[in-house]
């Protein structure tokens, strides 16, 4: 598994993050599945979230053996000091850890939300006092949807976040409005030494309402392991970006570590080719303007 370093922080992270949202809803047996084929196959960035159902509870179990070996980020989707604050307590508990590597202002996808944030007696305030506390080591922010880059990159003016996970894949890359705000944040990043992570790297689109929902992600994801090693390949061959973070299924996970595992293996020419030919690929925020 490559790693890379995460920005500033310097920590070098296996290009999969191990994303917990898959773990939400399974048993402590699924869970522990999940969670040793990650450490076999050499995952050591680990990224959860208290909204997401039990997936702390399940990763609680691990850490007193394995906390020192890997790199344990969660989010919060709270807005105001006096609850993140009481939720950054609540997922240490949760997750049997004294520390975080990293406490993440979750789901902050346009201006309203950004300014919930940092405003006076915001989630800023309490993740910055986390951090001076050496609760936290690290703050990053995290959104969804067509405007997260130049959100993102206003959040960067506001505030030297080490970390910033957001959309990229070969659809979204290629609505003309999209890729400029990308590039745009990304230029502003990498001036910054802030790291930056993807999400929704196999996300096909929004699920067909018509049809039964064959995996626990929100979207329709990707499930044949040549389109995945096509997506890995597009998203990792991206410069700037230090890693992605896999689908919220444990099901779709050895897939994915697969196609990270032969990362190379496969031109970016051909990856273009797959992914250009593919009927019904569009944007999982179909809601969203651009």
């Amino acid at each position: 598994m490559q790693e890379r370093k995460l920005g500033r922080i310097g920590h070098n992270s296996s290009v999969v993050m191990f994303g917990a949202a898959s773990l939400g809803s399974v048993s402590q047996e699924e869970a522990d599945a999940s969670i040793s084929f990650a450490l076999e196959h050499g995952v050591n960035h680990f990224d959860t979230a208290a909204s997401y159902g039990d997936a702390e509870l399940r990763m609680g179990p691990w850490m007193p053996r394995i906390r020192d070996k890997i790199f344990l980020a969660t989010k919060t989707g709270e807005r105001s000091y006096e609850k993140v604050k009481a939720e950054i307590y609540r997922s240490l508990e949760r997750l049997q850890t004294d520390k975080l590597d990293l406490i993440q202002l979750h789901a902050v996808g346009d201006l309203s939300e950004l300014d919930l944030c940092t405003k006076k007696g915001g989630a800023l305030e309490a993740a910055v006092e986390a951090k001076e506390q050496g609760i936290v080591k690290a703050i990053g922010i995290t959104g969804h949807g067509h405007l997260a880059p130049s959100t993102h990159m206003e959040a960067l003016r506001r505030y030297p976040f080490d970390t910033v996970l957001l959309p990229l894949n070969y659809y979204l890359y290629s609505l003309p409005a999209y890729r400029e705000a990308f590039d745009l944040f990304m230029t502003v990043a990498d001036k910054q030494g802030a790291a930056v992570r993807v999400i929704k790297a196999i996300a096909k689109g929004p699920w067909d309402d018509k049809q039964a929902r064959s995996y626990a992600t929100w979207y329709e994801p990707f499930d044949t392991q040549e389109i995945i090693d096509a997506c890995v390949q597009f998203v990792l061959s991206f410069p700037g970006i230090s890693g992605f973070a896999s689908a919220g299924d444990v099901h779709l996970f050895p897939k994915i570590v697969n196609a990270a595992e032969r990362f190379g293996s496969m031109s970016s020419d051909e990856a273009h080719h797959i992914l250009s030919a593919i009927s019904g690929y569009s944007s999982p925020f179909e809601a969203s303007v651009v």
